[in-house]
């Protein structure tokens, strides 16, 4: 059983940048795949990313290429979401996720955290 703890989230203003952590516990960290999911109100929880045990792989959401970037250190068993050019519409709660799989397409998730805030606004 993994337990996933997520931090980092805040207030900030569009076009800036925040930096989420994921710590995992209770599993061997550098066997599962790592991704980050985000729900805004209202809406249906969606990914975001995700990245292989490794490191050496990692997709994205449409919405987000370019601006997000996930990595992981598996010495610190934590995953990280690094955004950038933050816009309204990315405010959500944001989920990491765990999941035993190499393929990292189709990442749904086995194990998840209990989000943080992400608010985008002036």
């Amino acid at each position: 059983q993994v337990q996933l703890v997520e931090s980092g989230g805040g207030l900030v203003q569009p076009g800036g940048s925040l930096r989420l952590s994921c710590a995992a516990s209770g599993g061997m960290f550098s066997s599962y795949a790592m991704g980050w999911f985000r729900q805004a109100p209202g809406k249906e929880r969606e990914f975001v990313t995700a990245i292989n045990w490794s490191g050496s792989n990692t997709i994205y959401a449409d919405s987000v290429k370019g601006r997000f970037t996930i990595s992981r250190d598996n010495a610190k068993n934590t995953v990280y979401l690094e955004m950038n050019n933050l816009k309204p519409e990315d405010t959500a709660v944001y989920f990491c996720a765990a999941e035993a799989r190499l393929v990292l397409r189709g990442f749904t998730g086995d194990y998840w955290g209990q989000g943080t805030q992400v608010t985008v606004s002036s």
